[in-house]
């Protein structure tokens, strides 16, 4: 067993710390710890806290995590931030947000750039939540970066999706429209404090009654003021209730199966994809790629052509 595996195993904050490095940095080492610390996963409760930008989602992890800690649960976060430009890196919002949990033993908290995804969450995102899971977490928390159109990957991931709304945020149908009332288990609405909470909360029912009218599991609307510490209790009575519906209808052991499932697709795809790029980049297909330069051919023609070169049949073309 690779070093940091037993040291991840074992608990060790800075082997937990190296081997999300590696995992973000593309080590040779990564594939082998991963490999050796699944059979040590699927024990923590993975909670993924998204919405729109601004609506308070590190503010409200920041409050959640002190809550569990009350509660004496270890923490995970993997807070994904916008990359920068300049750096590659995370902005480190959750850094900014989350500084008095720095200290504690019982919380490791890491801040994961986007780097180019477009999903809300690092493409690295569900490997590091595995090794907090195999590191001894009780929960993890997963915040994205902010849901728009496609930013959904979240649900991939968690067992309970929260969203996070907040009053005066512009017209809640836009946010409605980029699919999060498909992925919420969970409403929340932030800020409470701020006037129109009730215009919203109703809004929310009216979508409901549209899309979840039939549905097994009604999300539920729960308010919070993270500033004053207000809601917290109910929010996570709320995910447990969640979980309970879960495991009561097996819906838990079927979604993480889809999880996983899912996953080997995505690394499958990952992998094909960086195969064929390394492919273009070494100049084997030169020939091809300047003829449609030319405008000899046409991209469609010379794309099917590679893919049947490496796969001997011609793609799928729905």
């Amino acid at each position: 067993m690779h070093d940091i595996s037993k040291r991840i195993l074992q608990g060790e904050v800075r082997g937990a710390a190296r081997a999300i490095t590696c995992i973000e940095n593309d080590y040779p080492e990564r594939t082998q710890i991963l490999q050796e610390i699944f059979p040590h996963t699927g024990k923590a409760k993975l909670i993924g806290i998204t919405g729109t930008p601004g609506a308070g989602k590190s503010s409200l992890v920041d409050v959640l995590i002190g809550f569990l800690r009350a509660q004496g649960m270890t923490v995970g976060v993997a807070a994904v931030d916008p990359t920068s430009p300049f750096t590659g890196g995370a902005l480190l919002g959750d850094r900014v947000r989350m500084q008095k949990h720095a200290l504690d033993s019982g919380v490791f908290i890491r801040s994961m750039g986007t780097r180019g995804s477009l999903g809300g969450l690092s493409r690295k995102t569900k490997d590091a939540v595995r090794v907090m899971d195999a590191y001894g977490c009780d929960v993890v928390l997963i915040e994205t970066v902010g849901v728009g159109q496609s930013e959904l990957d979240v649900m991939n991931i968690a067992d309970t999706t929260i969203v996070v709304l907040t009053p005066g945020g512009g017209d809640s149908v836009q946010a409605f429209k980029a699919g999060i009332m498909e992925i919420a288990d969970l409403f929340v609405i932030n800020k409470a404090d701020l006037p129109g909470v009730s215009k919203l909360e109703t809004e929310v029912e009216q979508m409901l009654d549209l899309v979840k009218h039939d549905a097994a599991w009604r999300p539920p609307i729960v308010k919070t003021i993270s500033t004053q510490g207000s809601g917290f209790e109910q929010l996570w009575e709320q995910v447990l209730k969640h979980h309970t519906y879960l495991r009561a209808s097996s819906q838990w052991d079927i979604r993480r199966a889809q999880h996983l499932q899912e996953e080997v697709l995505d690394i499958v795809g990952y992998q094909v994809q960086r195969l064929i790029h390394d492919q273009l980049r070494s100049g084997e297909y030169g020939e091809q790629l300047m003829s449609v330069a030319n405008r000899e051919k046409d991209p469609y023609s010379v794309a099917e052509e590679i893919v049947r070169r490496w796969f001997g049949s011609r793609p799928n073309s729905r």
